[in-house]
């Protein structure tokens, strides 16, 4: 799905390792984990690692979120509304679980069926959360369906989207907490037209925090009692970050609970953030700001506190439009435990970012994926996969650890 900015341009690109994982994991702060065989590996410097992608289905339409389940399945959302099944044992299902191309609207490059995530109790009530963008006018929809019944599917929260059809945001994800996170562009076009980022009367420019176990009043979730503007006059209580541009992909670290943001720039920067669990309310710039750089003065207040990403680059050589990633939680390569990693849809440059155990942040380009990557997840077991976009392709991702040489890519902040 590709993205525009004043001029026309690539976008874009689920995760949510199971709970269970996470707690056969080691603690965060000891960057490490014990494979079979070993009595300790400590994570390497990011400079030592490099990623290797190897294909295992293509032949989807245009697949833009991937999210794995605990019977080992992968699930992934294509554009047009339908949701397909991988197993690596036997493949990509040919006829999609789950369809909802007719509740849908894929009007324009940027609409369709953008995030899917399934329900913490998905072993025993086979619910799945969606985002899409519904018919007729392109509304910012979040909606829980069973798999497999479209005809049940159930809205829980929208959000006007009608002039412009990009920065729709999109991603869906549980965090530890067991509330319901979702993004949500500022309203498309160019330059926040509508001065969304920074006004907290609109879910334009926000990830959202709901509960969707109980139901209050008329509305079938509730707002979260620690939502950081519940009894802020004029604010919608179901804000938890604002200040965003399109968040098009975020994730959520299953140790820690933290969320690793990936926010499309509008021409200058694209930009990581790290949010965690006590950050609630925080604002992270737009548009008084696009990543570091001041991008509209008048946006700007004089008591302004905004947050700075921990990594961002630039649109030179190739860039074009970040593509959020994950924390790798997996076995196989215990000496990347603990590493973001990231893309860009038109450079396909990798990116590892990791906090210092002192404050701050490593950062490093560690190679490149498949053309066109527009999300990152992973299976049951934390091991990565990213989708590419037009070529409809699957790929599995690893890491090799290696020394380094001259020439290695350096971090850029």
């Amino acid at each position: 799905m590709l993205r525009r900015r004043s001029r026309p341009a690539a976008l874009l690109a689920c995760l949510l390792v199971p709970a269970l994982t996470a707690l056969l994991l080691p603690p965060l702060s000891a960057s490490s984990a014990a494979p079979a065989g070993t009595s300790h590996t400590r994570a390497v410097p990011l400079t030592e690692l490099t990623v290797v992608s190897e294909q295992v289905a293509s032949g989807l339409r245009r697949p833009v979120a991937i999210t794995g389940l605990p019977d080992g399945r992968m699930l992934i959302a294509e554009k047009d509304g339908t949701v397909r099944a991988y197993r690596p044992d036997t493949g990509l299902a040919a006829e999609p679980v789950l369809d909802l191309t007719d509740r849908v609207d894929t009007s324009d490059n940027e609409r369709g069926l953008l995030g899917i995530t399934p329900a913490p109790n998905f072993a025993r009530t086979g619910i799945l959360y969606v985002a899409y963008t519904s018919l007729p006018a392109g509304e910012l929809t979040l909606a829980r369906v069973p798999i497999g019944a479209p005809g049940r599917l159930q809205v829980l929260l929208t959000q006007e989207h009608a002039e412009y059809g990009n920065h729709n945001g999109g991603q869906v994800a549980f965090g530890r907490d067991g509330y319901l996170y979702w993004s949500l562009g500022d309203g498309g076009g160019a330059f926040d037209p509508f001065k969304s980022g920074q006004n907290l009367g609109t879910l334009l420019g926000k990830i959202v925090r709901i509960d969707v176990n109980r139901t209050c009043g008329p509305k079938p979730y509730c707002v979260p009692s620690t939502n950081p503007f519940v009894n802020v006059p004029g604010a919608r209580p179901e804000i938890w970050l604002y200040g965003l541009r399109n968040p098009w992909r975020f994730s959520v670290d299953p140790v820690d609970g933290s969320l690793w943001i990936g926010d499309v720039g509008q021409g200058l920067v694209e930009e990581i953030n790290h949010i965690r669990p006590w950050q609630g309310g925080a604002n992270l710039g737009w548009s008084c700001r696009e990543g570091t750089p001041v991008f509209d003065p008048q946006q700007c207040r004089p008591d302004g506190r905004y947050t700075d990403p921990v990594f961002e680059y630039d649109h030179y050589n190739g860039n074009c439009s970040v593509t959020g990633g994950v924390v790798y939680r997996g076995f196989r390569t215990p000496q990347a435990w603990g590493t973001y990693v990231a893309s860009d849809y038109c450079s396909t440059r990798v990116f590892a970012v990791r906090p210092k155990t002192g404050g701050g942040y490593d950062s490093a380009v560690i190679g490149n994926f498949p053309t066109q990557p527009t999300a990152i997840g992973t299976d049951v077991h934390g091991e990565l996969y990213v989708l590419s976009d037009l070529p409809g392709w699957l790929n599995r991702v690893r890491f090799e650890w290696i020394r380094p040489t001259s020439g290695v890519g350096m971090a850029i902040r």
